[in-house]
Order: C-alpha cells, then structure tokens, then sequence
C-alpha cells in the first residue's frame, strides 16, 4: 500500500478491516430505562472534571436497548450520566458505560470519547417490571426496575432533556504511555423522535467492584424512574476545553 493511500483509507483500526463504519449512526426504536438518584456530593465532585459544574447532587443511571443501529448492530449498554452545566448550558457527564459489543465499544472510545468498557447488560420486560441488569463477569453490579408503563410522560419535555448536550472526557495515550489527547468533548443527539416515554416506580441497587466501579456514587434516595422509546442519530463531537494546551 502506498504512502498516500494509507491516509485515504484511514478512518479507524485495523487499517484492511476497521471495527466499524464511518458516520453518522442512526438508531431505531432505542430504549432507555433511566433512573435518577440522588447521591454523595462529595463524591460526585471527585470524579466531575472542570470546568464542568454541578447543580444538584443526582446521577442518572441508565440501561439502553439497541436493537437497530447503522454500522453498531444489536447491543444493549448501561452507564452513569451526571447532570452538569458548561458555561451556562446544561447537559449531562457521561461518567460510565458498559455495554457488551466490541464495535461501539471501539467507535464510542476512538470517535468521541465515551469510557466503554465490555460487560453483559440486559434490558427487558418481566411480566410488569421492566428490568435492567448489569454483570461485570460473573458479578452484579447494577440492577433496576421499574413498573411498566404507570403513566405516559410529556413527549416535548423529554425531548427537550434528550437533546441537551452531551460531554465526554476522551483520552489517548501517545506511543510513550503519556496522554496525547486529553479533551472535554461536547456532543448532541439529533433528528430525535420521542415515540413514548412513561414513568412508574423505580429502584436501583449497585455493588461494588473494582473496575466497575458503579457504587463509588451511591445510591441515597431514588427521584424517578422514566422509561422512553424513541429513534435518533448520534452526533459527531466537538473539542470545546483541551486539557493539554498551553
């Protein structure tokens, strides 16, 4: 292969059989089941990165079911994403995610940032609970439920809180293991269609582990369950603080 041909062909690894498609990437009929809990300011403030702020002391932990995405496939993930503001915008810090397919766990860290790492996560409806789980190998490390569809949400607020922005701490090393990008990353979801969304009563029980390490922002009281179904495209990022500039 030549030199320039090498760049041409370039949009992520392996060079001959990269692990997913260039963008964008539209989802179809993607779930979430999302609850909001309130939890240690102090240690909320220990994994925010300025010059991010935090308003309240709340995480919002989520399970998301895949089942139709451009270049992704079928996959479910569940994380941890904490209400923030940026300069006078609210949106919402991505601070965990787990999910359990190789290519948007590769697309998701390389594109824009999200801390991916693999697990086995489940979302699915048992009689009249939906239910979410979470195993980081053999061991549970989250489990929510929630009752299936008490009552219906309004559609144009949900929409309004899905398509705040989104911000990512992306990080690469340089050859020499020290960090070679070390970005805040903003990104949005766009062309959202907000199908049903409900809410009910929720729980969320998380357990320690060492390297998923869900529980070090622990549950203290549960504020809402919501449960939406909706389809969306996932936005391309955008640099807005770079930790390594000088």
């Amino acid at each position: 292969m030549k030199i320039d041909q090498v760049a041409q062909r370039a949009h992520a690894m392996p060079l001959t059989a990269p692990a997913f498609p260039p963008g964008p990437y539209r989802f179809i009929n993607r779930e979430f089941l999302i609850v909001t809990y309130r939890t240690d300011p102090d240690a909320l403030r220990a994994v925010v990165p300025e010059p991010l702020e935090i308003d309240e002391p709340l995480v919002k932990y989520e399970f998301i079911r895949m089942p139709d995405s451009t270049g992704f496939g079928d996959y479910t993930e569940s994380g941890q994403v904490i209400p923030v503001s940026f300069r006078g915008q609210r949106g919402g810090y991505v601070h965990s995610m787990f999910l359990n397919d190789e290519a948007p766990i590769a697309g998701g860290r390389e594109l824009w940032g999200f801390p991916k790492k693999l697990a086995c996560v489940s979302l699915e409806v048992e009689k009249d609970t939906l239910l979410g789980k979470l195993d980081y190998g053999s061991v549970r490390v989250a489990t929510a439920t929630m009752g299936y569809k008490w009552r219906p949400l309004d559609t144009q607020k949900v929409h309004a809180a899905l398509t705040e922005p989104g911000f990512l701490l992306k990080i690469v090393p340089h050859v020499d293991g020290s960090p070679r990008i070390c970005e805040l990353v903003q990104y949005q979801l766009e062309d959202v269609t907000v199908k049903g969304a409900w809410t009910g009563p929720a729980a969320l029980e998380l357990a320690h582990h060492a390297l998923a390490p869900v529980a070090q922002l622990p549950v203290l009281e549960v504020i809402s369950g919501t449960h939406i179904v909706t389809d969306l495209t996932l936005g391309m990022g955008t640099v807005v603080h770079d930790y390594l500039a000088r």
